[in-house]
């Protein structure tokens, strides 16, 4: 099996984790949903989805090539893996920090203005580039072979897993936006949720020393 199915299961729930931590993809393509509709909000996505692919291959052949050429680049990419986590997860767990999620109102676009901003929103957001660079690499077991087949794997399970999660956000963009103004515990426990888990992750990655 070119990836064991543990990893896989851990790679898919960090990817989760993530793929439902505010961001500036989540929060572009809620507002744009709620302003112009869930139709907007998915030609939107589509763009969104392009710059994930975009990213992934970009690292696959990129980051394949440095694994295979430098002894300790796993190490390096490992470490930065493990402090942009931790960045998250103090970012969501500050004093005084928000949810992340103030939706925004948005002026109707065109369908190809809305799949670039898409595009460009997806491009523009660290937390992708920093996925693909410094964590996908965590989970590619070099001593297997086939390390881009193996990247391409993980990048393809990581763009159906955040396509699967936004676009289900979008079809309910409406209710999202009434829950976060009426209710907004519910914004500090996913707040406090996902800061913790972040954490763990980061404190995890860190001290893994297996390769």
């Amino acid at each position: 099996m070119l990836i064991e199915s543990s990893t896989l299961a851990a790679f898919a729930l960090l990817c989760f984790g993530l793929a439902i931590t505010p961001g500036p993809n989540m929060i572009y393509l809620l507002s744009r949903s709620a302003s112009q509709g869930a139709k907007a909000g998915l030609i939107s996505l589509s763009g969104v989805g392009v710059g994930f692919l975009i990213y992934m291959l970009l690292a696959a052949f990129g980051v394949s090539a440095l694994l295979l050429a430098v002894p300790y680049a796993y190490d390096a990419l490992r470490l930065t893996g493990a402090a942009y986590l931790a960045y998250l997860a103090w970012q969501a767990l500050k004093p005084g920090s928000t949810s992340g999620l103030q939706l925004r109102e948005l002026n109707p676009d065109s369908p190809r203005k809305l799949f670039s901003m898409g595009l460009l929103t997806n491009l523009l957001n660290p937390k992708a580039a920093m996925l693909y660079l410094s964590l996908l690499p965590q989970f590619i077991h070099a001593e297997r072979g086939q390390v881009l087949a193996q990247m391409l794997l993980l990048g393809g399970l990581q763009i159906a897993i955040s396509m699967t999660v936004n676009g289900n956000l979008i079809l309910i963009a409406g209710r999202i936006a009434a829950l976060l103004q009426q209710r907004p515990r519910f914004a500090q426990l996913q707040k406090w949720l996902m800061g913790t888990v972040l954490g763990g992750l980061a404190v995890r990655m860190a001290l893994d020393s297996r390769r």
